[in-house]
């Protein structure tokens, strides 16, 4: 039957009418979590091919779970890193750090010191494990939860803390949303809020070592509901063609902000499978198993730098908190998932493991945790007294104008101008630039 004006609907006779599949997430608030649909293949089952390996050939590893720690501390398997003490301990004091920095800037929030936070708790494994695997010259292009990477990078937490407060030492003079560091010594490309945006620098910063015949590669991340956007297709088309030596994360921590993973896709396949059609070794990590998130990393990197080309790794992990200081995760999930998640806590299994194997114990960690807190506590004294958000404006008025242009042009001069004659009609007072020696963005 054909439509016309008068019946404008298609009524095809005998045909079931068609719907829509709306993805649901597997429990609503109230009701008991469920990770059923969870596939945790044993350790040591994904393979470890070599780092020459065509990608046509591990599509295999788009659907697996490379694992090297089990549930009981054990490591083993051919992903197994073979760290040693010093490094596995480093590791977990980093994690250890991140958390603790975490918990002190999430109270600030609360406290009205700051606007906003953004905790990575449950993923510190993500980051950390790659900071330890690639080189310090490397160039990171984070997404908003990838603070590890500084800290494992031992950046000054003092620094980090004058961005977030916004103060008179805030290397980005007020001017990005708290957590959006940049920070060029510790190759820590500047953190955008706009999704994505990120995956096309890194390719083009690598295509770039590349032409120029440097050593250095690229890595980035992102969350698995922004592989949804352009720019995450386009980095995945130019990695491809010209073999970018970039590593592209995809952290899947089975939530955005308010909508979980298979509003993404996630339902119907891996995220890792992303990057099959595009002709990308992929790989899929347990992303809660630093010792799993280091080899992977590893053999990523090896990859890039034997001109192999790029590889994408999904990091299977889970958001334990809210999305940020802004969101209510119990609004849209259960709220005993946290405790459920069957790939557990990155830093306690680490912190399993080498209990385990005889070179940690309870004591020594609860003694290490009082540490870093303090460390923490007495890195934000010395922030705050550089001033907080909430202490009002903290920069010169027309900072706001500078480090767009070269040389400014003669309308923004003309606006400058004018807010500076409009601030002193007020009767305001004059705040002074803060003499205070720091690294200028971009610099």
């Amino acid at each position: 039957m054909a439509t016309t004006p008068e019946n404008p609907v298609w009524t095809g006779a005998n045909r079931p009418p068609l719907r829509l599949h709306v993805p649901q997430p597997p429990a609503r608030p109230g009701e008991a979590p469920d990770f059923s649909a969870q596939a945790i293949p044993p350790v040591g089952e994904t393979p470890r091919p070599d780092h020459d390996t065509p990608a046509a050939q591990m599509q295999g590893h788009a659907f697996g779970l490379i694992r090297v720690l089990d549930l009981d501390g054990t490591a083993s398997g051919p992903w197994d890193p073979q760290v040693t003490p010093e490094v596995a301990l480093a590791m977990l004091r980093a994690m250890a750090l991140t958390r603790a920095f975490d918990d002190r800037m999430f109270r600030a929030q609360r406290q009205g010191k700051t606007s906003f936070y953004m905790k990575s708790l449950g993923e510190e494994a993500v980051s950390i494990a790659a900071a330890f695997a690639l080189d310090d010259e490397d160039m990171l292009f984070p997404s908003y939860r990838q603070q590890g990477l500084l800290i494992a990078r031992n950046h000054d937490l003092v620094d980090m803390m004058n961005q977030i407060y916004s103060n008179r030492a805030d290397r980005m003079k007020g001017r990005q949303l708290p957590i959006m560091y940049s920070v060029k010594a510790k190759g820590f490309f500047s953190i955008s809020g706009n999704l994505a945006t990120q995956l096309p620098q890194a390719v083009g910063w690598a295509m770039a070592s590349a032409a120029r015949g440097d050593t250095r590669i690229a890595a980035a991340w992102l969350g698995e509901g922004s592989t949804a956007e352009g720019d995450f297709h386009s980095a995945c088309t130019f990695a491809s063609v010209y073999r970018a030596p970039v590593i592209l994360n995809v952290v899947n921590n089975q939530w955005a902000i308010s909508s979980f993973s298979g509003m993404a896709g996630g339902d119907e396949t891996t995220f890792a499978a992303r990057g099959l059609g595009y002709g990308i070794a992929t790989l899929r990590v347990d992303g809660n198993d630093v010792l799993a998130v280091l080899a992977a990393t590893r053999w990523a990197a090896e990859r890039a730098r034997g001109n192999h080309g790029p590889t994408m790794i999904e990091h299977v992990t889970y958001r334990a908190e809210g999305h940020s200081t802004s969101d209510d995760p119990s609004a849209y999930r259960s709220a005993g998932e946290a405790a459920a998640w069957p790939l557990g806590d990155p830093l306690l299994r680490l912190k399993d493991h080498l209990i385990k194997q005889g070179h940690w114990d309870e004591e020594r960690h609860a003694a290490m945790e009082a540490e870093l807190m303090e460390q923490v506590r007495t890195a934000q004294k010395a922030s705050e007294r550089h001033g907080i958000l909430g202490h009002g404006l903290n920069q010169p008025l027309d900072t706001m104008f500078e480090g767009v242009f070269e040389h400014m042009p003669w309308h923004l001069a003309e606006q400058e101008a004018q807010m500076l004659a409009e601030w002193q009609a007020a009767g305001l007072p004059e705040i002074q630039r803060p003499d205070i020696k720091r690294e200028e963005p971009g610099a």
